[in-house]
């Protein structure tokens, strides 16, 4: 089930217990996803941000264009 989260902080948090990040960059916004266990949980963030937020993530990063 995929869930949509809002905070940044709580994202980074969720990366411990995840298998990898997918990263999908695009002029708008910028997606990060998640795969858990039992979710894929989303967070939709300005682009300017991505590169920050991803050297924080704990598990494997895929970039997909």
């Amino acid at each position: 089930m995929p869930a949509e989260v809002f905070d940044v902080e709580k994202f980074v948090g969720l990366s411990s217990k995840a298998k990898y990040c997918i990263v999908k960059r695009s002029k708008e916004v910028a997606k990060l996803k998640l795969r858990a266990e039992r979710y894929l949980y989303t967070l939709k963030v300005d682009p300017a941000k991505v590169d920050d937020i991803v050297k924080r993530l704990k598990c494997e990063v895929r970039e997909v264009k």
